[in-house]
């Protein structure tokens, strides 16, 4: 019987994106209906596989976007990476955690892949695919610096990164619509709904780790922000949505640029 540690590398090395979409919701929906065991037998890759394309590139180095075929594939690299960031969670810390952790990986896993395969539909509706457009290679890097404390992977990617695009997101949805793109504004709507449950599970577990240690999580979290991220925490922050996941100001407000 496969386990689910299996099932996570199987997907972190897989590198074409529609196999990596077909092998994600397969093993999730395998994974609920009672198919796969709790066992954690390998360690995962420091790396996952990438396809071919699209090439990458350092942060500084990417073109600006000009036109909202180019900021649908920034959207899609994010979740094409979201995808193997569930994955890597859940193979490289599922072992020390309680099987309700790994619950809640396994399901963002199957909703960034599913949010990754509709946004790949809406870059075929211009006639564009995942790959042809350069995309930088900085959300890996956050998982690579965090790979040895689930604190700092909780802290950086759920909420950091993840946090950021509940910030950012009404104003591209709203760009999409002034764009006459409606299909791709209702797209994006249904994806920053669902994120708002990764901020939460990143929230819920950062706290449950705390309390196991007996740790003050505000301060706890503001430090790892501080040692590993490497950007700037700035409003405007959508507390609407934070809130819903849970997400305190407290934590994330004495980290702005201009606090001190």
């Amino acid at each position: 019987m496969i386990t689910i540690g299996d099932a996570a590398i199987a997907a972190l090395s897989t590198a074409n994106p529609d196999e990596k979409i077909r092998i994600s919701r397969l093993y999730s929906e395998e994974w609920f209906d009672g198919k796969l065991t709790h066992d954690f037998p390998s360690f995962p890759p420091e790396r996952p596989a990438r396809p071919e394309k699209p090439p990458l590139l350092m942060p500084r180095y990417m073109p600006r976007r000009t036109n909202i075929v180019a900021l649908l594939h920034a959207i899609a690299h994010i979740e094409f990476n979201a995808i193997d960031l569930a994955w890597d969670i859940v193979a490289r810390f599922g072992k020390d955690m309680p099987r309700e952790f790994t619950d809640d990986w396994v399901r963002v896993a199957d909703d960034e892949a599913r949010h990754f395969n509709m946004i790949c539909n809406r870059l075929r509706s211009y006639d564009t695919t995942y790959g042809d457009f350069p995309a930088h290679d900085g959300l890996w890097q956050s998982a690579m610096d965090t790979a040895h404390d689930l604190k700092a992977r909780l802290a950086l990617v759920p909420l950091v990164l993840e946090a950021r695009g509940l910030d950012v997101t009404p104003s591209i949805i709203s760009k999409l619509y002034k764009a006459q793109d409606k299909e791709s504004a209702k797209t994006l709507q249904i994806i920053y709904d669902e994120e708002i449950a990764h901020v939460h599970a990143g929230q819920k577990w950062f706290n449950t780790l705390c309390l196991i240690q007996e740790i003050e999580p505000k301060s706890c979290f503001q430090n790892l922000v501080r040692q590993y991220f490497k950007g700037q925490i700035k409003p405007p922050f959508n507390t609407e949505a934070r809130q819903k996941a849970g997400f305190d100001e407290g934590f994330y407000l004495p980290l702005m640029a201009n606090s001190k």
